[in-house]
């Protein structure tokens, strides 16, 4: 899919079924960060913590799944506002730095800090404190979203 074509798909702002019936906005970045999305969507894993891998509706290069419930990958996504506070928890895992929020269904959710697009990546109560999801992540991050704000 062309820049242009992954600009038209995330100008539309939808809302995309996973494996379940939870729904998921696709995010509206600029071109340049939608070109990084989109060399991130062509690296991501088929399978992280053991399950397989799925494309969200509508299709776009900004936002990914594995299993059900999903772990749901969004690219492109704003900066989070919890980063303008300096005791947010953070880690940092295999070179990605994340900052860490946590939702008030048990959930997760962790953006990439200091890259030139923000991902996102919300793990279901599940999965809310395992660490594999960004440690099998981290490799595509690092090669296709430079460091940098």
């Amino acid at each position: 899919m062309s820049a242009a074509a992954c600009v038209s798909a995330a100008a539309v702002y939808a809302l995309a079924p996973s494996g379940t019936d939870e729904r998921v906005a696709v995010p509206l970045p600029d071109a340049r960060v939608t070109g990084y999305c989109a060399a991130l969507h062509a690296r991501l894993p088929e399978r992280v913590n053991g399950l397989p891998r799925h494309d969200l509706k509508p299709e776009s290069p900004l936002t990914a799944g594995w299993g059900d419930p999903s772990i749901v990958l969004r690219c492109g996504v704003p900066r989070p506002a919890v980063d303008d506070d300096i005791n947010t928890p953070a880690a940092e895992v295999d070179g990605v730095g994340w900052s860490y929020e946590e939702g008030p269904d048990g959930s997760t959710r962790m953006t990439t800090t200091l890259r030139k697009a923000y991902v996102e990546l919300t793990l279901p109560r599940k999965y809310a404190h395992d660490v594999t999801p960004l440690t099998e992540l981290a490799a595509a991050v690092r090669q296709t979203i430079p460091e940098g704000i």
